[in-house]
C-alpha cells in the first residue's frame, strides 16, 4: 500500500521538515559511549564524514559525548547541517553538542523519537545499547506494519549485531515474524551503507 504523507504526519504527530537546502536528512541512532571497541568510534568518525561528502544532513539524539558525538563531529566538520533533539533531562547528563545548528529541547523521549523520526527521511543504526534497541525497533516496527516508507540501516561493525540478526531469523523460523522484515533492513559494516540508504529513498543531493 503506497503511504501518504499525510499518514506519516499523525504516526509522528509532528509535522515533517526538510533543511532549506532540500538536502536529505539522516536520522542516526547510536550510544552516548563509546564502547570497548576502538573501531566502533573510528566506524562512527567515518559515517559522519561520509554524510557531509554526500550530501547528507544529519538529526540525532543531541549528545555531544559517545558515538553520538562522534558521529556529530564528523559530520559538522564536513559541512553537514546538524539537528539535535534531546530531552529537558537529558540535556545536561549528555553534555548538549554546542555545535549543532539547531537544538531541540522536548519533554521527554516519546517527544524526542517522535522529532527525529519527523525530520529524517532515512535511519541507520549504529552500536548502542537498550536506548538505541528501542529507536531502532520502533522505526523497524511501524515500517514492518506499513505505517511507512523510510529506509532503514543498520551497521554491523566487527559482528557486534550478529546476535541482534540471529534473534530475528530465529523469531522468523518461529513463525513470529514474516521474512520480509529483513527486507526492511539494509545491514552493512561500513560508512558504505549510506548509499544503500540514498538509493533506496531516491534521494536527489543537490
Amino acid at each position: 500500500m503506497r503511504r501518504t504523507p499525510a499518514a506519516t504526519r499523525n504516526l509522528a504527530g509532528v509535522e515533517p521538515s526538510r533543511s532549506d537546502s532540500g538536502r536529505p536528512r539522516l536520522a542516526v541512532y547510536c550510544a552516548s559511549r563509546r564502547g570497548s571497541d576502538p573501531e566502533f568510534a573510528e566506524v562512527a568518525h567515518r559515517v559522519g564524514a561520509g554524510m557531509a561528502e554526500r550530501g547528507i544532513d544529519l538529526v540525532f539524539g543531541g549528545g555531544s559525548i559517545g558515538l553520538m558525538g562522534v558521529v556529530a563531529d564528523a559530520a559538522i566538520a564536513g559541512g553537514s547541517h546538524a539537528v539535535g533533539v534531546i530531552t529537558e533531562q537529558l540535556l545536561d547528563r549528555e553534555v548538549a553538542h554546542h555545535g549543532v545548528d539547531e537544538m531541540r529541547v522536548v519533554a521527554d523521549m516519546p517527544a524526542r523519537k517522535q522529532q527525529m523520526y519527523a525530520l529524517a527521511d532515512a535511519f541507520l543504526t549504529l552500536p548502542g545499547g537498550i536506548g538505541t534497541m528501542e529507536e531502532f525497533f520502533e522505526v523497524l516496527t511501524w515500517g514492518y506494519l506499513g505505517l511507512h516508507p523510510k529506509p532503514m540501516g543498520l551497521l554491523n561493525v566487527n559482528g557486534y549485531y550478529d546476535p541482534l540478526l540471529g534473534f530475528l531469523d530465529h523469531a522468523i523460523d518461529k513463525g513470529m515474524l514474516k521474512p520480509t522484515v529483513l527486507n526492511l533492513i539494509a545491514v552493512g559494516r561500513d560508512e558504505t551503507i549510506l548509499d544503500d540508504l540514498l538509493g533506496a529513498a531516491a534521494l536527489r543531493v543537490s
